[in-house]
């Protein structure tokens, strides 16, 4: 996938930045180069490889962080914390409308 000048005066118009000509032709060649990177990593059989908690598990796996177990340490207080809301429904917050 390769962007053309006009996608980047799209992109930037929807972003709402303005970009000079040589800004543009910049931007334009690092989001190719970006995209010519992920080209080059879709090509790479990585089948068989076990994915890591953290990379450097990868060199060192006495230096990979260790993650604490995933466990529910607190109880459920939602109705506690929703008794002073305006209105709540099904357990979610009830809010005024603001998009149209």
């Amino acid at each position: 996938m390769s962007l053309v000048l006009s996608d980047v005066q799209r992109i930037a118009k929807l972003s709402q930045l303005e970009l000079t000509p040589a800004e543009a032709d910049a931007t334009l060649d690092k989001l190719n180069g970006i995209f010519a990177l992920v080209e080059q990593m879709r090509a790479i059989d990585t089948s068989g490889v076990e994915p890591l908690s953290h990379p450097i598990a990868a060199i060192e796996p006495a230096l990979a962080l260790r993650l604490r177990e995933d466990a529910v340490t607190e109880s459920n207080r939602r109705d506690d914390y929703q008794q002073p809301a305006p209105a709540t429904q099904d357990g979610l917050y009830l809010v005024p409308k603001v998009i149209e």
